[in-house]
């Protein structure tokens, strides 16, 4: 009798690769080589055919070793094996994955020379003289560097997404949810903004579905002056962005929680859940990373509206005969309506924040003082005495570049997926606070179905432990939560839900009864 064990039993090889793999991954690497080559400016052919041909089959290869992988399985839960592969469990596959990405986001924000980018009006060569047909066919002109992570970043999500919904089949959420990111990053992040410029080229490069603090450059000089010289389009798309912040976001969020935008417009977020799905079980459980969770990705919000507020001072004036909005007039808004907001949240929700309440009065009273500095100590120039075009430089870098890009994605096989929307997005901090404070989302458990088998903490990719909720039958209402339902998908037993109730009653804690000082019957008919 032969004592090899079947592959599908064995514990130590449980998903081995089988030659249909093989070959589609020999594709995808075929066509990220041809690239390669292009980076070294290395002549082919006709740059609209390699960039085709490369494209093609890099999404060709994805396709097919999707078709591979999950095709011939049943529907149900696909996460086995995650951790005996040296790519998703920080082996040296990981690292050297990591390391790659985190050399190409190094490149892409300050060496974009070195990818061909011309100087001057001169002719783009190596990679981005490939992209430029493509460029020119969808905005009428060549190509920079960013349209070349902007096209890379939606194949991306396009051809991983269609690997996420095989994956994933079993559950109809996230297939729809899938979709969704896939809808908004090909049109409203890629091809809108393009059609955009070919139809008026004065108008900024604008992301329509990217909100403020997220897209921290909409009210910056040039991107204002840009919208204004355009007339009545431009002023409506400054509108809407207004309006985004302060009525759509938070009625959305009220209705939906985060995950309106996090888990179903965001291209960040797009992102994490498509190519970064293979990562998403590297995101640290410990006590120590989410305390460092919540005071990092707060201060990074505390620092973006004072950046703002600073790089909107910047290009005000004094004398309100010019323009009604002086630069004493806009700090004297935005500290009545910073302290508007702290006022409400005060004495509406005291109690639920607890201790919390001590760190956000703390937050606030910083807020205004450093605003106050500002006003008080700012010039024509000058702001917090550096200078203004070195502050907006200098906001742009740590947050735009570093944190989002060289971090949050560069990071992926190291922290999982989602280490930027966990630690650094500011939009994910605002969002979170209206989802925790007045949103009707939260995940419902069933503690009575629970087995512990811990598939939902393992696969949280922002970090929260499902399980321990899930075995006391508490709902889950957490600020960091994106709604993305991956804890429900792959629970065995039913035991999460994704729902949208009243706000009453979301957060039950498990009560511990001493004595007789709880009426039990009325403390029943409250669940």
């Amino acid at each position: 009798m032969s004592n090899k064990l079947n592959d599908s039993m064995s514990l130590a090889n449980p998903n081995g690769v089988s030659t249909k793999q093989k070959v589609a991954t020999g594709i995808g690497v075929l066509g990220l080589f041809i690239l390669v080559l292009a980076f070294f400016n290395i002549q082919l052919a006709n740059s609209g055919i390699i960039l085709t041909v490369a494209l093609g089959l890099i999404t060709g290869g994805i396709v097919l070793y999707t078709n591979a992988l999950y095709s011939g399985k049943s529907k149900g839960i696909k996460n086995d094996g995650i951790w005996f592969k040296s790519i998703s469990s920080r082996g040296v596959l990981g690292w050297i994955t990591g390391v790659i990405l985190t050399a190409f986001y190094m490149v892409l924000y300050f060496y974009p020379h070195l990818l061909g980018l011309g100087k001057d009006g001169a002719a783009n060569t190596g990679l981005i003289s490939v992209f430029d047909p493509l460029s020119q066919l969808l905005s009428g002109r060549n190509a920079s560097q960013w349209f070349v992570y902007g096209t890379l970043y939606t194949i991306a999500i396009l051809a991983f997404g269609y690997k996420f919904i095989m994956k994933y089949r079993h559950n109809r959420y996230e297939q729809i949810r899938t979709g969704s990111v896939m809808f908004f990053q090909l049109a409203f992040a890629f091809l809108i903004p393009e059609f955009m410029y070919r139809m008026n080229s004065g108008l900024p490069y604008y992301d329509l579905k990217s909100v403020w603090p997220l897209n921290y450059y909409i009210f910056d000089e040039w991107s204002v002056k840009g919208f204004l010289s355009n007339g009545n389009i431009g002023l409506a798309l400054i509108l809407f962005g207004i309006i985004s912040i302060f009525v759509i976001t938070p009625i959305l969020t009220y209705k939906y929680g985060k995950r309106w935008y996090c888990s179903w417009v965001c291209g960040c977020g797009g992102l994490a859940e498509t190519a970064g799905d293979s990562f998403r079980q590297l995101s640290s459980k410990k006590m120590s990373a989410w305390k460092l969770e919540r005071w990092l990705i707060h201060t990074v919000l505390v620092f973006s509206v004072v950046m703002t507020t600073a790089m909107v001072y910047t290009y005000l004036g004094y004398d309100h005969n010019q323009f009604w909005l002086t630069k004493g007039v806009f700090i004297g808004l935005v500290i009545a309506f910073l302290t508007l907001v702290f006022v409400v949240i005060m004495y509406y929700k005291r109690k639920e924040l607890g201790k919390d309440a001590k760190y956000g009065a703390i937050g606030y009273f910083v807020v205004i003082a450093s605003l106050l500095l500002m006003h008080f100590t700012g010039g024509i120039e000058e702001v917090f005495f550096i200078k203004s075009s070195t502050l907006r430089s200098a906001y742009g870098f740590y947050i735009g570049s570093i944190f989002s890009g060289v971090i949050g994605t560069g990071f992926y096989p190291i922290l999982g997926s989602r280490a930027w929307c966990r630690f650094g997005c500011p939009m994910a901090a605002i969002l979170g606070f209206q989802q925790r404070m007045f949103s009707k989302f939260r995940i419902t458990t069933n503690g009575g179905q629970c087995i512990s088998c811990g598939n939902c903490s393992t696969h949280c990719e922002m970090g929260i432990d499902v399980r321990a909720y899930a075995q006391k039958g508490e709902n889950i209402v957490r600020s960091s939560c994106v709604g993305c339902g991956v804890c429900s998908a792959v629970c065995p037993r039913g035991v999460l839900k994704l729902e949208n109730d009243s706000i009453k009653g979301r957060i039950n804690p498990t009560e511990v009864l001493l004595g007789n000082d709880v009426d039990l019957m009325d403390l029943v008919n409250k669940k």
